[in-house]
């Protein structure tokens, strides 16, 4: 038998309930000046409990082609990405309208 979702109650294969995360998130994308003066793009506001951070940070840093890490529960990739992170974020799944680009 298929495991059932303690949230939605349906089959893990049907759940919805990280679609339905992705939606409510409110999503801040940012440059920051680090050691060096180098700038990392910082993503924040994604819940660690409804969305794997992990993943989300490997899948970024894969398709943007740069380094990165997961610090206090956000993501930081090496080099400035605002627009092409908002763009892949997009493309995940998450409104554009909840992705706010500083």
């Amino acid at each position: 038998m298929s495991e059932i979702c303690p949230v939605c109650g349906l089959v893990k294969e049907l759940c919805v309930c990280e679609t339905i995360a992705k939606e409510s998130q409110k999503i801040l994308v940012y440059i920051e000046r680090k050691k060096f003066n180098k700038n990392y793009t910082i993503v924040e506001g994604i819940d660690a409990k409804e969305i794997d951070l992990k993943d989300l940070a490997k899948r970024l840093k894969s398709e943007l082609a740069c380094g990165g890490t997961i610090k206090d529960g956000k993501i930081e990739l090496q080099g400035e990405h605002k627009q092409r992170t908002k763009k892949i974020l997009m493309n995940y799944g998450f409104a554009p309208s909840t992705i706010d680009i500083k």
